[in-house]
């Protein structure tokens, strides 16, 4: 497959609340993790989005001149796209258009591995599709197997609703046999306490998993790098241990179609005694990006959950820096070690008294 050239619009509506800057450089970052390159970015300004095109015929006909010009070979939209403005803008851009839920789900699809990620994958991007169904009928004649198709093959995406439910339907009914098997496992884990790790793709979750077991789990600096729950057991004290859980990493807007695909991977958060909600602290984006993962823990029903604030990668702060953190996180450093007995220390208190 040729290398995806991506045409990215984002319509800026200058919300106070939600700047554009982090979250477009983030959707930047997401399509390079999805193997696609940037060949341009244009940034629209408006009052609201246009409800037919979301940009504007004027603008959408200079998309497409851009696109043309720049070699683009899909437009990326970083705003919510309905299906009649999906529809729309085809007529007048000859692109495919990925919107920021394909592109995450592409990337999902892209790093499961387990028999149990690649079936949420796919449930998750039939559930996307069949709703969008009404926008996607050109498009995906045209895509042939870039960014935003991976998963499902492309025979399984040209299917009509009534097919699309019922393979939903059996990827739920083999979900559920994952989440009877993950029951059985809890039941067997003997009654030991259970930390699970929460917090924003690309925080450190899993450096600090394998720092807290001496463990070897896979990491990498990319979105969305582990998607499986990992569990080890870890350390804590004289006469105690405890299993600690890697989970997905959460983003701003997570797709609702992925929260209910991966349910039976997240209900390790509700089985655990206590939440390890880490951030990175070298990123000063980080309070946004804490405020998505809390709002996601709320809509999971965990607002209340017991939680350990953990402020990660410390080692690339300067000490002025440090001293801003949170007075209620513990700092430490998953690559040094900084901080570790610390977090140990507090974690065998918060599971002694649970």
């Amino acid at each position: 497959m040729s290398e995806t050239r991506a045409l990215v619009v984002a319509v800026d509506l200058d919300l106070p609340k939600r700047p554009l800057e982090p979250e477009l450089e983030e959707f930047l970052a997401l399509i390079e993790a999805a193997g696609a390159e940037v060949a341009g970015v244009v940034v629209q300004h408006r009052a609201a989005v246009d409800p037919a095109t979301l940009v504007g015929a004027g603008k959408a006909r200079e998309l497409a001149e851009a696109a043309e010009r720049d070699g683009a070979t899909a437009l990326f939209v970083l705003n919510d796209i309905r299906p009649r403005q999906r529809t729309n803008l085809e007529k007048v851009i000859p692109l495919p258009i990925i919107d920021r839920t394909m592109l995450i789900l592409d990337i999902f699809a892209q790093r499961a591995r387990s028999r149990e990620g690649k079936l949420q994958v796919e449930l998750a991007q039939l559930r996307h599709r069949a709703a969008n169904l009404a926008g996607l009928g050109t498009v995906l004649s045209r895509l042939g197997g870039g960014v935003g198709t991976r998963g499902p093959g492309e025979t399984k995406l040209e299917v009509d609703r009534r097919r699309i439910r019922t393979r939903i339907s059996a990827l739920e009914k083999d979900l559920e046999q994952v989440r009877r098997h993950r029951r059985t496992q809890r039941a067997g884990r003997g009654g030991e306490p259970l930390a699970a790790l929460v917090g924003y793709t690309n925080v450190g979750k899993s450096s600090l998993l394998n720092r807290l077991a001496r463990a070897e789990s896979f990491v990498a600096d990319q979105p969305f790098a582990t998607l499986d729950t990992t569990l080890r057991r870890t350390y804590l004290a004289p006469g105690k241990a405890a299993l600690v859980a890697d989970t997905v990493g959460f983003i701003t807007d997570l797709p609702k179609e992925l929260v209910a695909a991966f349910r039976a991977t997240l209900e390790e958060l509700n089985e655990a005694d206590v939440l390890l909600e880490v951030f990175d602290a070298s990123n000063p984006d980080w309070p946004r990006q804490e405020a998505g993962v809390r709002e996601i823990l709320a809509d999971l029903g965990l607002a209340g959950a017991p939680r350990i604030r953990v402020a990660n990668k410390i080692d690339r702060l300067e000490p002025a820096a440090r001293a801003l953190l949170p007075a209620d996180a513990v700092a430490v450093s998953a690559v040094s070690g900084e901080g570790i007995e610390a977090l140990r220390a507090l974690m065998a208190q918060r599971l002694g008294q649970r």
